[in-house]
């Protein structure tokens, strides 16, 4: 606490809004990861956001670090997310770059510029736009087709033709879309070699990840070394300087021909349910380390000022 212009302002180390009952045991995990370091944390929900916002407005209370994890779902916090921006508090995962890795088509092109693997991948305008288009001729075999804001899987279709995807752009009509070449992945120890990536703060997390039952399992360091899946780690860091967020999942394949490729480029929010919990969640120790390394920045952050 200090005292600016007269007035006793509360500030606490790291806030964390959120909105979604799911989330509830992995902020109880940054909660836990922050009180060990000797961190304070305030976790704001909808019921508590009109006191905190008029609090903050009022000059009466502030963090030092701001985790948004409410205002893609309410709108009602997009108030407290600019509060945060125009008092310059450090910002986990900043708004404006969470929204521009949205933007699959964008996302495509940066990584293009930035040399990153991807399956053939064609982009089509937005059905509103240009209803009729042509099939690609070089779009053979099996495909698939995402709309370029298509969240948790919306959207993400196997197309065989230009019926398909005539049908499903008129259901997204607004939205640009991606047509990608299908990516058979190669069995590794007689598993599919396909991949969910988390990515916390400087730490690449790999996980098996079958897309079928939507299941992780972690890569152990003896399957690292047995099956050469070093580029995954070196991927996941180069991503995060593509997108420039600090927390996110990628979803990347190793094909027959033995190129690991980048099939779902940036998700955010990640996806925080513990595996104890939920069959598809994110493995509770992995969830325990992500929790974990957002503390230890915080810690770092306020102990030097430090940028992450």
């Amino acid at each position: 606490m200090w005292i600016e212009s007269g007035v006793r302002v509360k500030t606490v180390d790291l806030a964390v809004a959120w909105n979604w009952d799911c989330d509830r045991p992995f902020v109880e995990m940054i909660r836990e990861a922050c009180a060990r370091r000797g961190l304070s944390m305030m976790d704001i929900t909808p019921e508590d956001l009109p006191g905190i916002l008029e609090r903050a407005r009022g000059g009466e209370w502030s963090c030092r670090v701001f985790f948004d994890r409410a205002s893609d779902w309410d709108e009602d916090f997009e108030a407290l997310v600019e509060w945060a921006r125009e008092a310059g508090v450090f910002r986990l995962n900043p708004t404006e770059r969470a929204r521009a890795a949205w933007d699959k088509v964008a996302m495509h092109r940066r990584f293009a510029i930035a040399g990153l693997p991807t399956p053939p991948t064609w982009i089509l305008p937005p059905w509103e736009e240009q209803p009729e288009v042509e099939w690609p001729e070089e779009a053979s075999g099996a495909l698939i087709a995402k709309p370029a804001f298509g969240g948790g899987g919306e959207g993400v279709e196997r197309i065989t033709g230009p019926e398909d995807l005539a049908a499903l752009r008129a259901t997204f009509p607004d939205q640009p879309f991606l047509i990608q070449r299908y990516v058979r992945p190669r069995q590794l120890g007689g598993r599919p070699a396909w991949f969910r990536v988390l990515y916390a703060v400087d730490t690449v997390f790999p996980c098996w990840w079958d897309p079928e039952t939507h299941r992780y399992t972690p890569v152990t360091e003896a399957e690292r070394k047995a099956f050469e899946l070093h580029p995954l780690w070196i991927l996941g860091h180069r991503i995060a300087e593509v997108c420039g967020l600090h927390l996110f999942s990628s979803e990347i394949a190793l094909d027959e021909k033995g190129r690991f490729l980048c099939i779902d480029y940036v998700n955010d929010p990640i996806d925080t349910r513990p595996q104890s919990l939920v069959p598809e969640g994110v493995p509770d120790g992995i969830l325990q380390q992500i929790a974990d390394r957002i503390a230890e920045a915080v810690f770092r952050r306020t102990l030097c000022r430090s940028s992450w």
